[in-house]
Protein backbone atom coordinates (compact mmCIF):
# COMPACT_ATOMS: atom_id res chain seq x y z
CA UNK A 1 0.00 0.00 0.00
CA UNK A 2 1.60 3.14 -0.94
CA UNK A 3 -0.04 6.20 0.15
CA UNK A 4 -3.23 4.88 0.43
CA UNK A 5 -5.94 7.56 1.14
CA UNK A 6 -9.78 6.79 1.54
CA UNK A 7 -11.98 10.01 1.63
CA UNK A 8 -15.73 9.79 2.29
CA UNK A 9 -18.00 12.02 0.03
CA UNK A 10 -18.99 14.11 2.91
CA UNK A 11 -15.35 14.82 3.77
CA UNK A 12 -14.36 12.51 6.23
CA UNK A 13 -10.93 11.06 5.71
CA UNK A 14 -11.31 7.32 7.16
CA UNK A 15 -7.69 6.51 6.01
CA UNK A 16 -4.82 8.81 5.10
CA UNK A 17 -1.32 8.47 3.50
CA UNK A 18 -0.88 4.69 4.24
CA UNK A 19 2.45 3.07 4.05
CA UNK A 20 2.71 -0.52 4.07
CA UNK A 21 4.50 -2.97 2.90
CA UNK A 22 2.93 -6.68 3.89
CA UNK A 23 5.33 -9.31 3.07
CA UNK A 24 4.67 -12.82 1.69
CA UNK A 25 3.65 -15.24 3.96
CA UNK A 26 3.61 -12.56 6.86
CA UNK A 27 1.15 -12.29 9.23
CA UNK A 28 0.31 -8.51 9.57
CA UNK A 29 -2.05 -7.00 12.42
CA UNK A 30 -3.94 -3.36 12.47
CA UNK A 31 -5.00 -2.28 15.31
CA UNK A 32 -6.52 0.82 16.81
CA UNK A 33 -9.70 2.32 18.42
CA UNK A 34 -13.10 2.05 17.20
CA UNK A 35 -13.29 4.14 13.99
CA UNK A 36 -8.91 4.52 13.56
CA UNK A 37 -9.22 2.94 10.11
CA UNK A 38 -8.52 -0.50 10.48
CA UNK A 39 -11.59 -2.07 8.94
CA UNK A 40 -11.89 0.37 6.25
CA UNK A 41 -8.02 -0.31 4.99
CA UNK A 42 -8.41 -3.62 4.83
CA UNK A 43 -11.92 -3.26 2.88
CA UNK A 44 -9.80 -1.67 0.52
CA UNK A 45 -7.38 -4.53 0.05
CA UNK A 46 -10.49 -6.72 -0.50
CA UNK A 47 -11.91 -4.50 -3.07
CA UNK A 48 -15.47 -3.49 -1.00
CA UNK A 49 -14.15 0.05 -0.72
CA UNK A 50 -12.79 2.21 -3.61
CA UNK A 51 -9.40 3.85 -2.76
CA UNK A 52 -9.60 7.56 -3.25
CA UNK A 53 -5.72 8.23 -3.81
CA UNK A 54 -2.87 6.23 -3.43
CA UNK A 55 -1.39 2.49 -5.22
CA UNK A 56 -2.27 -0.62 -3.63
CA UNK A 57 -1.04 -3.63 -4.93
CA UNK A 58 -0.75 -7.59 -4.74
CA UNK A 59 2.41 -9.12 -5.68
CA UNK A 60 3.38 -7.23 -8.68
CA UNK A 61 -0.55 -6.33 -10.09
CA UNK A 62 -1.82 -2.97 -9.23
CA UNK A 63 -5.40 -3.79 -8.19
CA UNK A 64 -7.03 -0.78 -7.34
CA UNK A 65 -9.37 -0.95 -10.07
CA UNK A 66 -9.97 -4.81 -10.10
CA UNK A 67 -13.12 -6.03 -8.69
CA UNK A 68 -12.82 -8.33 -5.21
CA UNK A 69 -13.03 -11.61 -7.34
CA UNK A 70 -10.22 -10.82 -9.35
CA UNK A 71 -7.84 -9.53 -6.49
CA UNK A 72 -6.97 -13.45 -5.28
CA UNK A 73 -8.35 -12.82 -2.03
CA UNK A 74 -10.21 -14.68 1.00
CA UNK A 75 -12.04 -12.89 3.61
CA UNK A 76 -13.19 -13.91 7.22
CA UNK A 77 -15.61 -11.79 8.39
CA UNK A 78 -16.79 -10.41 11.83
CA UNK A 79 -20.18 -12.35 11.44
CA UNK A 80 -19.02 -15.57 9.87
CA UNK A 81 -21.59 -15.09 6.62
CA UNK A 82 -22.40 -18.54 6.34
CA UNK A 83 -25.33 -19.60 4.81
CA UNK A 84 -28.23 -20.56 7.24
CA UNK A 85 -29.52 -23.00 4.84
CA UNK A 86 -26.43 -25.29 3.80
CA UNK A 87 -24.19 -27.56 5.67
CA UNK A 88 -20.64 -27.23 7.15
CA UNK A 89 -19.81 -28.90 3.60
CA UNK A 90 -22.09 -26.87 1.46
CA UNK A 91 -20.64 -24.03 3.17
CA UNK A 92 -17.08 -24.51 2.54
CA UNK A 93 -17.02 -25.31 -0.86
CA UNK A 94 -20.06 -22.77 -2.48
CA UNK A 95 -17.46 -20.42 -3.61
CA UNK A 96 -15.09 -23.01 -5.71
CA UNK A 97 -18.88 -24.63 -6.76
CA UNK A 98 -19.68 -20.71 -7.86
CA UNK A 99 -16.04 -21.12 -9.78
CA UNK A 100 -17.27 -24.16 -11.47
CA UNK A 101 -14.62 -26.74 -10.09
CA UNK A 102 -15.23 -30.15 -10.77
CA UNK A 103 -16.94 -31.72 -7.68
CA UNK A 104 -14.30 -34.29 -7.14
CA UNK A 105 -11.69 -31.31 -6.95
CA UNK A 106 -14.34 -30.16 -4.41
CA UNK A 107 -14.77 -32.49 -2.19
CA UNK A 108 -11.48 -33.10 -1.67
CA UNK A 109 -10.42 -30.10 -1.12
CA UNK A 110 -13.29 -29.68 1.56
CA UNK A 111 -12.12 -32.72 3.28
CA UNK A 112 -8.67 -31.73 4.00
CA UNK A 113 -9.65 -28.35 5.13
CA UNK A 114 -11.99 -30.40 7.47
CA UNK A 115 -9.57 -32.25 8.43
CA UNK A 116 -6.98 -29.25 8.87
CA UNK A 117 -9.91 -27.42 10.96
CA UNK A 118 -10.86 -31.45 12.80
CA UNK A 119 -14.69 -30.23 11.29
CA UNK A 120 -14.68 -33.64 9.63
CA UNK A 121 -17.55 -34.50 12.22
CA UNK A 122 -19.62 -31.70 11.30
CA UNK A 123 -19.87 -31.78 7.54
CA UNK A 124 -23.31 -32.76 7.31
CA UNK A 125 -24.58 -30.30 9.79
CA UNK A 126 -26.22 -26.77 9.54
CA UNK A 127 -24.19 -23.71 10.73
CA UNK A 128 -27.42 -23.43 13.52
CA UNK A 129 -25.81 -26.62 15.26
CA UNK A 130 -22.55 -25.60 15.94
CA UNK A 131 -20.93 -24.09 18.72
CA UNK A 132 -19.50 -19.91 17.56
CA UNK A 133 -15.98 -21.74 17.62
CA UNK A 134 -17.36 -24.04 15.20
CA UNK A 135 -19.07 -21.66 12.92
CA UNK A 136 -15.66 -19.24 12.67
CA UNK A 137 -13.48 -22.71 11.66
CA UNK A 138 -16.39 -23.00 9.12
CA UNK A 139 -15.84 -19.27 7.80
CA UNK A 140 -12.32 -20.12 8.05
CA UNK A 141 -12.39 -23.52 6.09
CA UNK A 142 -14.44 -21.76 3.33
CA UNK A 143 -11.15 -19.20 3.01
CA UNK A 144 -8.81 -22.31 3.11
CA UNK A 145 -9.99 -24.13 0.32
CA UNK A 146 -9.81 -20.90 -2.33
CA UNK A 147 -5.76 -20.83 -1.42
CA UNK A 148 -5.08 -17.49 -1.83
CA UNK A 149 -2.78 -14.97 -2.36
CA UNK A 150 -4.14 -13.48 0.77
CA UNK A 151 -5.79 -14.27 3.94
CA UNK A 152 -8.34 -10.48 5.10
CA UNK A 153 -9.68 -11.12 8.63
CA UNK A 154 -11.74 -8.72 10.08
CA UNK A 155 -12.37 -8.98 13.89
CA UNK A 156 -12.84 -12.36 13.21
CA UNK A 157 -13.09 -13.40 17.00
CA UNK A 158 -15.20 -10.19 18.48
CA UNK A 159 -18.42 -12.44 18.68
CA UNK A 160 -16.74 -15.43 20.88
CA UNK A 161 -16.96 -15.75 24.87
CA UNK A 162 -13.25 -14.46 26.26
CA UNK A 163 -12.10 -18.35 27.11
CA UNK A 164 -13.02 -19.60 23.54
CA UNK A 165 -11.63 -16.11 21.85
CA UNK A 166 -8.13 -17.36 23.46
CA UNK A 167 -8.62 -20.75 22.20
CA UNK A 168 -9.49 -19.85 18.42
CA UNK A 169 -6.19 -16.96 18.70
CA UNK A 170 -4.14 -19.46 19.23
CA UNK A 171 -5.50 -21.77 16.89
CA UNK A 172 -5.93 -18.98 13.94
CA UNK A 173 -2.20 -18.38 14.18
CA UNK A 174 -0.89 -21.56 14.02
CA UNK A 175 -3.00 -22.34 10.89
CA UNK A 176 -1.37 -19.48 9.37
CA UNK A 177 1.84 -20.59 10.18
CA UNK A 178 1.19 -24.05 8.77
CA UNK A 179 -0.26 -22.78 5.59
CA UNK A 180 2.29 -19.82 4.87
CA UNK A 181 -0.60 -17.13 3.37
CA UNK A 182 -0.32 -13.92 4.04
CA UNK A 183 -2.57 -12.64 6.07
CA UNK A 184 -3.77 -9.40 7.10
CA UNK A 185 -6.15 -9.02 10.69
CA UNK A 186 -8.00 -6.44 11.94
CA UNK A 187 -8.20 -6.26 15.57
CA UNK A 188 -9.36 -3.17 18.24
CA UNK A 189 -7.92 -5.82 21.09
CA UNK A 190 -4.67 -5.14 21.85
CA UNK A 191 -3.89 -8.43 23.24
CA UNK A 192 -5.28 -10.11 20.90
CA UNK A 193 -2.65 -8.19 18.02
CA UNK A 194 0.66 -8.35 20.28
CA UNK A 195 0.11 -12.62 20.26
CA UNK A 196 -0.57 -13.60 16.86
CA UNK A 197 1.18 -10.87 14.69
CA UNK A 198 4.79 -11.04 13.17
CA UNK A 199 4.36 -7.33 12.85
CA UNK A 200 1.74 -5.27 14.11
CA UNK A 201 0.37 -1.72 12.80
CA UNK A 202 -1.48 0.82 14.84
CA UNK A 203 -3.83 3.07 13.30
CA UNK A 204 -5.26 5.92 14.83
CA UNK A 205 -7.64 8.82 13.22
CA UNK A 206 -6.59 6.95 9.70
CA UNK A 207 -2.61 7.77 10.29
CA UNK A 208 -0.14 4.92 10.91
CA UNK A 209 1.72 5.87 14.04
CA UNK A 210 3.84 2.97 14.28
CA UNK A 211 4.57 -0.80 12.66
CA UNK A 212 6.98 -3.26 14.23
CA UNK A 213 7.29 -7.18 15.75
CA UNK A 214 5.01 -6.86 19.13
CA UNK A 215 7.94 -6.46 21.38
CA UNK A 216 9.48 -3.56 19.54
CA UNK A 217 6.24 -1.46 19.95
CA UNK A 218 5.82 -2.80 23.49
CA UNK A 219 9.41 -1.47 24.83
CA UNK A 220 9.82 1.05 22.30
CA UNK A 221 6.49 2.65 21.67
CA UNK A 222 7.05 5.57 19.07
CA UNK A 223 4.44 8.27 20.99
CA UNK A 224 2.26 8.54 23.77
CA UNK A 225 -0.61 7.19 21.80
CA UNK A 226 1.23 3.78 20.98
CA UNK A 227 2.59 3.67 24.83
CA UNK A 228 -1.30 4.21 25.89
CA UNK A 229 -2.91 1.91 24.51
CA UNK A 230 -0.33 -1.16 23.82
CA UNK A 231 -0.17 -3.01 27.18
CA UNK A 232 -2.46 -4.39 29.77
CA UNK A 233 -2.80 -2.84 32.06
CA UNK A 234 -1.35 -0.03 29.86
CA UNK A 235 1.65 1.71 30.67
CA UNK A 236 1.73 4.30 33.67
CA UNK A 237 1.85 7.85 31.90
CA UNK A 238 2.69 10.73 34.49
CA UNK A 239 4.04 14.35 34.07
CA UNK A 240 7.48 14.68 35.59
CA UNK A 241 9.75 17.84 35.51
CA UNK A 242 13.80 17.08 34.17
CA UNK A 243 16.09 18.70 36.33
CA UNK A 244 19.67 17.67 34.84
CA UNK A 245 22.62 17.10 37.38
CA UNK A 246 26.76 18.23 37.14
CA UNK A 247 28.27 17.49 33.92
CA UNK A 248 27.87 16.13 30.66
CA UNK A 249 27.79 12.32 31.94
CA UNK A 250 26.14 12.90 35.22
CA UNK A 251 22.38 11.71 36.25
CA UNK A 252 19.45 13.51 36.00
CA UNK A 253 16.26 13.89 38.18
CA UNK A 254 12.92 13.40 37.09
CA UNK A 255 10.26 15.42 39.84
CA UNK A 256 6.94 13.72 40.25
CA UNK A 257 4.85 15.71 42.59
CA UNK A 258 7.01 15.95 46.02
CA UNK A 259 8.72 12.66 44.87
CA UNK A 260 12.13 12.20 42.66
CA UNK A 261 13.53 9.42 40.52
CA UNK A 262 17.04 9.51 39.45
CA UNK A 263 18.01 9.12 35.96
CA UNK A 264 20.68 6.71 35.58
CA UNK A 265 23.11 8.04 33.03
CA UNK A 266 23.27 5.48 30.79
CA UNK A 267 19.88 6.02 30.46
CA UNK A 268 20.47 9.79 29.48
CA UNK A 269 22.63 8.70 27.30
CA UNK A 270 19.79 6.31 25.16
CA UNK A 271 17.51 9.41 25.59
CA UNK A 272 19.39 12.96 24.91
CA UNK A 273 16.42 15.29 23.91
CA UNK A 274 16.11 14.95 27.78
CA UNK A 275 19.15 17.34 28.04
CA UNK A 276 16.54 20.02 25.90
CA UNK A 277 14.01 19.38 28.89
CA UNK A 278 16.38 20.63 32.01
CA UNK A 279 13.51 23.11 34.06
CA UNK A 280 10.74 21.73 31.75
CA UNK A 281 8.23 19.04 31.74
CA UNK A 282 8.43 15.64 29.98
CA UNK A 283 5.48 12.28 29.99
CA UNK A 284 7.66 9.77 32.23
CA UNK A 285 6.11 6.28 30.97
CA UNK A 286 6.23 3.57 33.49
CA UNK A 287 5.18 -0.43 33.19
CA UNK A 288 3.60 -1.94 35.96
CA UNK A 289 5.91 -5.24 35.74
CA UNK A 290 9.05 -2.70 36.01
CA UNK A 291 7.01 -1.24 39.83
CA UNK A 292 8.06 -3.56 42.69
CA UNK A 293 6.91 -4.63 46.41
CA UNK A 294 10.63 -2.57 47.94
CA UNK A 295 10.20 -5.53 50.34
CA UNK A 296 10.82 -8.32 47.69
CA UNK A 297 12.90 -5.96 45.28
CA UNK A 298 16.50 -7.09 46.84
CA UNK A 299 18.97 -7.99 44.12
CA UNK A 300 16.48 -8.10 40.97
CA UNK A 301 16.67 -4.45 40.52
CA UNK A 302 19.04 -1.37 41.44
CA UNK A 303 16.60 -0.24 44.35
CA UNK A 304 18.83 2.50 45.59
CA UNK A 305 16.79 5.42 47.18
CA UNK A 306 16.92 7.58 43.43
CA UNK A 307 15.02 4.23 42.62
CA UNK A 308 12.11 4.26 45.29
CA UNK A 309 8.21 5.76 45.46
CA UNK A 310 6.27 5.70 48.35
CA UNK A 311 2.46 5.17 47.43
CA UNK A 312 -0.88 4.26 49.39
CA UNK A 313 -2.20 0.71 47.76
CA UNK A 314 -6.02 1.42 47.09
CA UNK A 315 -6.81 -1.49 45.32
CA UNK A 316 -5.41 -5.58 45.14
CA UNK A 317 -6.31 -8.09 42.47
CA UNK A 318 -4.73 -11.81 43.31
CA UNK A 319 -4.53 -13.57 40.12
CA UNK A 320 -2.29 -16.18 41.54
CA UNK A 321 0.95 -15.90 39.65
CA UNK A 322 1.07 -12.17 40.41
CA UNK A 323 -0.85 -9.31 42.58
CA UNK A 324 -2.02 -6.46 40.13
CA UNK A 325 -1.82 -3.36 42.75
CA UNK A 326 -3.21 0.16 42.02
CA UNK A 327 -1.24 2.28 44.11
CA UNK A 328 -2.44 6.10 45.29
CA UNK A 329 0.27 8.80 44.83
CA UNK A 330 0.39 12.13 44.80
CA UNK A 331 2.04 13.02 41.49
CA UNK A 332 0.31 14.11 38.30
CA UNK A 333 -1.34 11.73 35.90
CA UNK A 334 -0.67 12.93 32.18
CA UNK A 335 -3.91 13.29 29.90
CA UNK A 336 -3.75 14.66 26.71
CA UNK A 337 -5.35 13.92 22.98
CA UNK A 338 -3.01 11.14 22.89
CA UNK A 339 -3.90 9.69 26.16
CA UNK A 340 -7.32 10.43 25.44
CA UNK A 341 -7.75 8.62 22.15
CA UNK A 342 -5.86 5.90 23.63
CA UNK A 343 -8.50 5.31 26.10
CA UNK A 344 -10.96 3.86 23.34
CA UNK A 345 -13.88 6.50 23.87
CA UNK A 346 -14.25 4.65 27.03
CA UNK A 347 -16.01 7.04 29.25
CA UNK A 348 -15.41 5.15 32.79
CA UNK A 349 -11.43 4.62 32.08
CA UNK A 350 -11.65 8.58 30.34
CA UNK A 351 -14.07 9.87 33.92
CA UNK A 352 -11.41 8.12 36.21
CA UNK A 353 -8.40 9.82 34.44
CA UNK A 354 -10.04 13.17 34.76
CA UNK A 355 -11.02 12.66 38.49
CA UNK A 356 -7.04 12.09 39.32
CA UNK A 357 -6.06 14.88 37.40
CA UNK A 358 -8.11 17.24 39.42
CA UNK A 359 -7.46 15.18 42.68
CA UNK A 360 -3.59 16.05 41.74
CA UNK A 361 -3.01 12.52 42.59
CA UNK A 362 -2.04 9.45 40.02
CA UNK A 363 -2.86 5.52 40.57
CA UNK A 364 -0.15 3.61 39.46
CA UNK A 365 -1.14 -0.09 38.36
CA UNK A 366 1.86 -2.56 39.30
CA UNK A 367 2.17 -5.94 38.85
CA UNK A 368 3.81 -7.41 42.37
CA UNK A 369 5.17 -10.77 43.14
CA UNK A 370 2.28 -12.96 44.80
CA UNK A 371 4.36 -12.84 47.72
CA UNK A 372 3.78 -9.64 48.88
CA UNK A 373 2.46 -8.94 51.82
CA UNK A 374 1.35 -5.61 50.95
CA UNK A 375 -3.00 -5.00 52.00
CA UNK A 376 -5.53 -2.39 50.95
CA UNK A 377 -4.90 0.90 53.01
CA UNK A 378 -1.21 0.25 53.59
CA UNK A 379 1.90 3.03 52.92
CA UNK A 380 3.74 0.82 50.37
CA UNK A 381 7.58 1.38 49.41
CA UNK A 382 7.90 0.69 45.97
CA UNK A 383 11.29 0.31 44.09
CA UNK A 384 11.31 1.40 40.42
CA UNK A 385 13.41 -0.14 37.68
CA UNK A 386 14.47 2.93 36.53
CA UNK A 387 16.53 2.15 33.59
CA UNK A 388 12.92 0.76 32.26
CA UNK A 389 11.77 4.14 32.01
CA UNK A 390 9.86 6.17 28.91
CA UNK A 391 9.83 9.38 28.37
CA UNK A 392 7.86 11.68 25.75
CA UNK A 393 7.76 14.99 24.69
CA UNK A 394 4.38 16.56 25.98
CA UNK A 395 3.83 18.94 23.15
CA UNK A 396 4.26 16.66 20.42
CA UNK A 397 3.88 13.34 21.80
CA UNK A 398 6.69 11.92 20.39
CA UNK A 399 9.21 9.25 22.43
CA UNK A 400 12.48 11.40 23.60
CA UNK A 401 15.03 8.74 22.39
CA UNK A 402 17.53 8.84 19.15
CA UNK A 403 16.96 5.12 18.79
CA UNK A 404 15.55 4.62 15.53
CA UNK A 405 12.00 3.22 15.39
CA UNK A 406 9.85 2.27 12.89
CA UNK A 407 7.01 4.53 12.21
Amino acid sequence: MERVTKVYPNGVAAVSDLDLDIQDGEFLVLVGPSGCGKSTALRMVAGLEHITSGTLRIGERVVNDLPPKARDIAMVFQNYALYPHMTVEQNIGFALKLAKVPKDEIRKRVHNAAKTLQLEEWLGRKPAQLSGGQRQRVAMGRAIVRDPAVFLMDEPLSNLDAKLRVQMRAEIARLQRSLGTTTVYVTHDQVEAMTMGDRVAVLRDGILQQISEPEKLYAEPANLFVAAFIGSPSMNLLEATVRLGDGAEGAAEVDLGEQSLTVPAEVLADNPRLREFDGQQVVVGIRPEHIYDAALADGRIDASDGARLHAELELREALGSELVMHLRTQAQRALTDDTRSAADADDAVLEELERQVEAGEALLVARFDARSRARIGDRVELAIDTSQLHFFDPATGQRLSTKPTEA
